[in-house]
Formats: structure tokens, sequence, C-alpha cells
């Protein structure tokens, strides 16, 4: 297993990588002028020090870039097995009022879609990277994947920057979600937080509060992943302030009208997880009809794949499944 190296806030990390037989980890936080996203890099198994590809992997509310190492190791692994192989640069970015990146003071309001799509941009050019070829989003992590396109394919990133390849939207709904037409979970999550003290006593009281109001031990115990020390308490990891309005644009942003007119050259995948509670019938059947419709030359294109024994947490619930089903996909772009 590879090695994971903790780097202090403030400091980039300048040891180099660490190799494994399976992928190369390091974490970062950017020290150049303008103050940009923390993430961690995976890289595919190689020696190569540039790889040939880049990803971008968004994770989803309340997460964090940790969340998704385990399945972007196995994909740059992955990819680097498939025939021809390929060697990729995994990008797992902490956006912004989450893990890392809730620190960075330079990550100003209001939080909504655009400036969480805009922090992406500015990262890729306060590194120098290139743009990336694909772009993966999970839930929250899906719609600033989606509003990314539509800033760059409007030219708010400037005429040197390039639309991915491919962009993956996994179980994110791509309108306007209608809080009357959900479970109501998340909703109801947050507003319990913002009841809870800012100093929490432990991880062990958390848990049990949570878990005495009603919410699975499991969320409960997911939840009190995201507290850090401090001092004689615990305070949570994220900006909850912040998180509530990433929420709210969450629900009123609607990307409809990219996935009617995807960019030329571009593929969206929409995966939907089959026991997820996210989805409405009009739109899944929406969903099928802007798959089914005829191939238009002058646009982009859309698919929609169901990720089979899964819920709403995708690289959990069936991480081989999702693997199988991005993996051909990606290294067809060599």
């Amino acid at each position: 297993m590879a090695r994971i190296i903790k780097n202090k806030p403030g400091f980039r990390l300048c040891t180099g990588f660490l190799y494994s037989p399976k992928s190369i980890i390091s974490p970062f936080i950017s020290t150049r002028s303008i103050e940009t996203l923390a993430f961690e890099e995976v890289r595919s198994p190689s020696h190569n020090p540039k790889s040939d590809y880049s990803a971008f992997i968004l994770h989803g509310l309340m997460g964090s870039a940790r969340n998704w190492r385990s399945f972007s190791r196995n994909l740059a692994s992955s990819l680097s097995n498939f025939s021809p192989p390929s060697d990729w640069k995994m990008v797992l970015v902490d956006l912004r009022n989450h893990g890392r990146s809730a620190g960075v003071s330079g990550l100003h309001p209001p939080h909504d879609m655009v400036n969480a799509a805009n922090d992406l941009d500015n990262l890729v050019k306060s590194e120098g990277w290139s743009w990336p070829d694909v772009v993966l989003g999970h839930s929250l992590g899906g719609k600033v994947a989606l509003q990314y396109v539509t800033s760059c394919a409007r030219g708010d990133y400037g005429s040197s920057a390039k639309l991915p390849k491919q962009l993956w939207v996994l179980d994110s709904v791509p309108g306007i979600v209608n809080p009357e037409e959900t479970s109501g979970e998340v909703e109801k999550v947050l507003e319990t937080l913002q009841t809870i003290p800012k100093e929490i006593p432990s991880r062990k009281w958390l848990v049990n509060h949570l878990t005495n109001l009603g919410f699975s031990r499991s969320l409960s115990e997911w939840l009190g992943t995201n507290l850090q020390k401090s001092g004689e308490h615990e305070t949570w990891a994220f900006d909850l302030e912040g998180i509530v309005q990433m929420f709210d644009s969450y629900r009123e942003m609607d990307y409809w009208p990219l996935l009617e007119h995807p960019p030329k050259g571009m593929e969206i995948t929409i995966v939907r997880a089959e026991n997820s509670d996210r989805w409405d019938p009009h739109t899944t059947e929406k969903l099928k009809r802007l798959e089914n419709r005829r191939a238009d030359e002058s646009v982009g294109k859309v698919s929609v794949v169901v990720l089979p024994n899964s819920g709403h947490w995708v690289h959990v619930d069936n991480p081989k499944g999702l693997l199988e089903i991005v993996t051909p996909k990606m290294a067809s772009l060599i």
C-alpha cells in the first residue's frame, strides 16, 4: 500500500513522490501567490515523472479528497494495466469549505457552483498544469464539474482553456432539485449540525448524539470522520456555513441546457446508482430521452449508465462495478 505523506497547511510538499506497486499519492496545499484549493495527486505506478493524461476527481457534500483515494489508486493502476497502458495523474481536490481547503482564506464568497468551478480554473493556472483530460465528480462534485464545463465552454477561463474530453457525473441530479421530491435527508443533516455546539466533546459523543436523534450509525460515524482535534474538544474540519450555501446553490442550478447541447468533441457520462434515492421518475425518463436522441455531429455525446448494486455512495457501495464502467472509457482516450 502506498504511504500517505501529511504536510502542514501553508507548505508545499517537496520531498518527491513515493512509489508503490499500485500508485503514488502526494498531498499538496498550494503556496503560490493566488490561494487555491488543497489537493492530492495519485499517479499511475510508473517511474515516468510526467503523466500522459490527467483527471480531476471531485468529492461530494461534506466529503473530501481522501474519500476517493482508494478508488483513484485502483483507477490509476487499472489504466496502467489496460491495453494499451497509459500513465495518469489523478488530482483529488478538496472543494472550497471542505477538507484542507476549509482553511484556505482566499476562497471568498459567494459559496456557489460558479465559484467552486472557478477554483478549479485557478488551480490549473496557479500550478501551471495542462488542462485536465477528464473531470469526474460525485454528487455535489458532479454539479461543480457541470459548471466547470459550462464556464469553460463560454470562455470564462480565457482563450487558452481547453475543455475536458470526458465529463463524468456520478449520481448527481443535473437539474433543479425540488426538496419536496427528495428524501430530505441532507437537509435534515445540515439543520441538525447547525444546532450542535461548535466545540464537540468527542467523536463518540457526536455519534451517540446523532443516533439518538434517529440518524443511522453508519451516517453518524461517517460524519464523525469530519472532526478535528482542537484543544480538549473536537471541531468540524469543514466550514459548515459555507457548505450550507453550496448545497443551496447545488439545488438551484440547472444544467439540462448543457446536456441538451454538450460541446462538440466531449462525452458526458451520467452514472445513476441503481438503488439511489436521488432520482425521481421524471428525471430518469428525461435522461433516457436525451440518450436516445438522434446522433448530431455538431454537438458532443451524452450517455447514461446504471451502476448496479449501489446506493448514492457509489465509490463505497460498488467500487469494482464503477471501476469497470470508468476504466474502458477513459482508456479509449489514448
